[in-house]
């Protein structure tokens, strides 16, 4: 059986009195695609958030085996005022490449992300789409061991979107390990081998993906 890359015990967190997260625990294994699927507010995003570090749980932890890379919110990571080439190389910088590196592989960025004629424009004049577009692109040539994705396959066109999930697919091929945060179901029943349906926080159901959005349809459409 393949490691354990990334693991989530217990995790608790509260906003004033509010706890967004109350108990979450999942284990993940190396070249598995996790959907974390439930209602606007169920505490998905935030449970992204824990996982890559940007929030700090008041209690409970995550263990992370490699690198983690994030796409999170649309637009993170990029300075609106910076074309897209100096964010391609400021948000390759967090994420942990060298410069030397991001060099080497600007033209993949760029080609990746399709937006060859508005590489040099401030991003603050890209669509959503354009935004998905670079921040994917960047997350994914990092060489991350665990790749986090929120609903970034619910912009951009139909073509990208395609492109999106084939990546998807030769990441888990190669052993990488991803997360998506998604309400498309049939995106999760066709690339995700589990999934985690959380609601008000806590975990409802966790197993394959198609038994789990299964569970949820039936919940949400009696």
């Amino acid at each position: 059986m393949s490691e354990t890359i990334l693991k989530v015990e217990n995790l608790v967190i509260r906003y004033g009195e509010i706890r967004a997260v109350k108990g979450i625990s999942f284990e993940l294994r190396r070249g598995e695609i996790l959907a974390l699927i439930g209602a606007n507010g169920a505490g998905k995003s935030t449970s992204l958030k824990l996982m890559s570090r940007i929030l700090v749980p008041n209690s409970g932890r995550v263990s992370v085996t490699g690198r983690v890379s994030a796409l999170l919110e649309l637009g993170a990571g990029f300075h609106p005022d910076l074309t897209g080439r100096e964010n391609i190389f400021l948000n390759g910088a967090v994420l942990g490449l060298s410069q030397r590196t991001l060099h080497e592989r600007f033209d993949d960025i760029v080609e990746f992300s399709g937006l060859e004629d508005y590489i040099e424009n401030q991003v603050k004049t890209y669509s959503s789409g354009m935004y998905a577009r670079l921040g994917f692109a960047v997350a994914v040539n990092v060489d991350p061991d665990i790749l986090l994705l929120d609903e970034v396959l619910a912009v951009g066109d139909s073509a990208f979107r395609q492109k999106c999930r084939a990546k998807i697919e030769e990441m888990r091929l190669g052993g990488r390990t991803v997360v998506i945060v998604s309400h498309d179901v049939s995106t999760i029943n066709n690339i995700c081998d589990r999934a985690v349906w959380i609601e008000k926080g806590k975990v409802r159901a966790e197993g394959t993906a198609v038994d789990v959005v299964t569970k949820y349809r039936a919940a949400a459409d009696p």
